[in-house]
């Protein structure tokens, strides 16, 4: 285990610190500034297309159900977990450095999204189906390439992602209840089941209810720790953006410099807000964009990135900076976080952590879920022999997850996420003249005072690749 721990290790290294931040970042300012900074001129229009809705077309999911699923798979370990991470590893600063990686990953979670509309196919059952192996199959004639992704998808966020997950509800389960780590991955496992063999449909329908209800609950309560301590909010503020440049002297063990802050905070940043990494796609693709244009989405999913970041892991991060529990030796992950609840809310604290994470974690397994099935249906493995195959595995590797050790899990969902957000970067960068047409398109007809509407027809450049009876 030594000798594979430091095989990840070094691969982690090589992806992110000498590819990804600089392409996660870069792409993230070039969408943003071709898009006109469209993530800080619309921001009504976002949560306008987010609450639409057009019951005429049943092969779609609504604009919301696409957002909640997307914001279930999002708001989950990397929000409690992954923000005490970032700041053990990379001090405060971490957390500046997860805010600019989701502003700017607005504008790439547009593109993604944009595309995996405009490329998206009809699935099982006539529902509709994409996301990155599709549009780089169909947009850059690439299928080979579509179908590294989609078996690295299944592998990720199937089994290694919903690993994380099964870990972080197991530990705080076990800090707060004395519950055995086995026993919680087991019973998580059977209640993933009756979900995920529901089907699709089933999936929708339980994130829509749970991630409202999760995501206002912890932001409720985060706000009135933070009214409380309102004092100290400004000093937490300026160790932030201090750190995030080196300026802060590190203390208490906890890292520091900037580098550290820039690569941790970009790393569990991404993992958060999943901004670029090809995954929100697959369940953009699925919904009935309301206008029908494939711009709509796009608008969609970057509030999604918003809520994740700028308001969950915020919420968070201030919380664990307030408690000082960042500075509790011995301590990391999710007791982290247990132990910032606790020193504002007494036991109770570690009991609402515990539940928060079992919700988010939970939610997050299922929307992951549908990201590997999407990858199984672009490999036209859609028998139900393969679905219960992905749906068993699903379920074994969350007990597995639920008693291994931490970092071991992370490091492996961080290699994993770096090689998906490498594919998809490269394909969203070798069709971002697409985008921006669509997206200023979009624009132009909503400025002249039109209803945004897109007809294949009336653009023939970007009509190979495009089922076109969608888009008549």
């Amino acid at each position: 285990m030594s000798t594979i721990t430091t095989i990840i290790t070094e691969i982690n290294s090589l992806l992110w610190d000498n590819v990804l931040i600089y392409a996660l970042l870069g792409l993230g300012l070039y969408f943003t500034a071709r898009l006109g900074f469209v993530q800080f001129r619309n921001f009504g229009e976002m949560i306008r297309l987010a609450l639409s809705s057009d019951d005429s077309d049943k092969e779609g999911i609504s604009p919301f159900q696409a957002l909640a699923v997307s914001l279930a798979s999002r708001i989950g370990t990397g929000n409690l977990a992954g923000v005490a991470v970032a700041i053990s590893l990379g001090g405060p600063g971490a957390i500046f450095w997860m805010w600019v990686v989701a502003l700017l990953g607005m504008g790439t979670a547009f593109a993604e999204a944009v595309l995996a509309q405009l490329y998206k196919t009809h699935g099982p059952n006539g529902t509709y189906r994409g996301g990155p192996a599709f549009y780089m199959a169909r947009g850059m004639k690439m299928p080979k390439l579509g179908y590294v992704f989609a078996i690295v998808m299944i592998f990720a966020f199937g089994l290694i992602f919903n690993a994380v997950q099964g870990n972080a509800i197991a530990e705080s389960m076990e800090r707060a209840f004395a519950f055995p780590k086995l026993n919680t991955g087991v019973v998580l496992a059977i209640a993933t089941g009756l979900v995920i063999f529901g089907g699709f449909r089933q999936i929708t329908r339980v994130a829509s209810i749970l991630v409202p209800f999760m995501a206002v609950g912890f932001i409720a309560v985060t706000l009135w720790i933070m009214a409380v301590n309102i004092t100290e909010v400004p000093h937490i503020l300026k160790e932030i953006v201090l750190g995030a440049f080196g300026l802060q002297e590190a203390v208490g063990g906890v890292a520091g410099g900037m580098m550290a802050a820039l690569i941790n905070g970009v790393i569990r940043g991404l993992f958060s807000s999943e901004a670029g990494m090809g995954s929100a796609p697959n369940i953009a693709a699925s919904a009935t964009p309301v206008p029908h244009h494939p711009a709509s989405q796009g608008y969609v999913q970057m509030l999604g990135v918003f809520v994740d970041t700028m308001l969950v892991c915020t919420a968070t991060a201030v919380m664990i900076l307030l408690a000082d529990a960042h500075l509790i030796e011995g301590v990391e992950g999710i007791a982290m976080t247990q132990a910032a609840a606790t020193h504002f809310m007494g036991p109770f604290g570690e009991y609402f952590i515990a539940l928060s994470i079992l919700l988010f974690a939970f939610t997050t397994i299922i929307a992951c879920y549908t990201y590997a099935e999407a990858a199984l249906i672009y490999m036209k493995l859609t028998s139900w022999i393969w679905m219960a195959i992905l749906r068993l595995a699903v379920m074994g590797f969350v007990i597995w997850g639920a008693v291994e050790a931490v970092l071991v899990v992370f490091l492996m969902a961080d290699t994993t996420m770096g090689i998906l957000a490498t594919l998809n970067l490269f394909a969203l960068a070798m069709m971002s003249g697409v985008v921006i047409k669509l997206g200023r398109d979009y624009r132009a007809q909503r400025a002249a005072g039109e209803t945004p509407t897109f007809h294949i027809a009336d653009h023939p450049d970007m009509a190979d690749g495009v089922e076109a009876d969608i888009w008549k």
